[in-house]
């Protein structure tokens, strides 16, 4: 969209260097952790600041060191933590469902849907709690880290339902957004988005006194959700990821 940031989740005012390490892959130690669903963020933390935790051998006590997942072997109480075997998966998140491995308020979550399909898997960015649609999940951290960092303007696509009538004089100088049809009831748009803030689509309609009542992703990059229900995925070939975003590094067949 012209003139605003466009992504749910990405923020514009990371700094250049930070948007260099996020494209290097690099991510913090207790982050990385949590992500491959070792241990949780707290937990990460207070394992590697009381010594418990090695990088390639050595003793790591800083929870913020920067690590590529893929290219280092990890242990916790020498115990050393495989990495899984490159998968990649498109899930139809259903509304009433939110994007996190835990939930303190008991929430249902992704991973309470994808059961042991889930083992392994990072979500790439998030879907708010009243957001359906596609997630992309995935073991390979850098590919992660490169389709949500903000730098490579990834596009995502919304269906999108407000409540009332949106005008096309309204929205005509938007970049990427459309009306499907509209009546004095509702509206229904399609919203094209590759920069942004979270909740970025919700905040430009109700700053036209327009109520989201529907949002559903069904695209991000080349990937698109299609027929896929509520709840269900399926899997993501390398080639499928190559020819849905030709710029992003995936990790080869012969990592781990």
């Amino acid at each position: 969209m012209r003139g605003r940031p466009s992504d749910e989740r990405d923020d514009p005012r990371r700094a250049p260097a930070a948007r260099s390490r996020a494209r290097s892959g690099g991510v913090a130690l207790n982050r990385a952790l949590s992500k491959l669903g070792i241990l949780s963020r707290a937990q990460a933390t207070r394992a590697i600041q009381s010594g418990r935790v090695s990088v390639n051998g050595r003793r790591i006590t800083d929870p913020l060191r920067r690590v590529v997942p893929e290219r280092v072997r990890i242990a916790i109480d020498e115990i050393p933590e495989r990495a899984a075997r490159w998968r990649t998966i498109v899930f139809h998140k259903p509304r009433g469902v939110v994007t996190t491995r835990h939930d303190p308020d008991g929430r249902q979550t992704i991973y309470d849907v994808l059961g042991a399909d889930g083992q392994g898997l990072i979500a790439v960015g998030r879907l708010d709690l009243a957001t359906s649609g596609l997630l992309v999940l995935t073991t390979d951290t850098q590919l992660a880290n490169w389709i949500a960092d903000p730098a490579s303007g990834v596009r995502r696509v919304y269906l999108v339902t407000v409540r009332g009538e949106v005008k096309p004089e309204a929205v005509a100088q938007l970049d990427g957004v459309t009306i499907r049809k509209a009546s004095r009831r509702e509206t229904h748009l399609v919203v094209e988005l590759h920069r942004g803030r979270n909740r970025e689509i919700r905040r430009l309609f109700a700053g036209m006194g327009r109520e989201v009542t529907r949002l559903k992703r069904v695209a991000v990059g080349g990937l698109e959700l299609g027929d896929l229900q509520p709840g269900a995925w399926r899997e993501v070939t390398r080639q499928q990821i190559r020819a849905s975003f030709p710029t992003a590094a995936v990790r080869s067949p012969t990592d781990p």
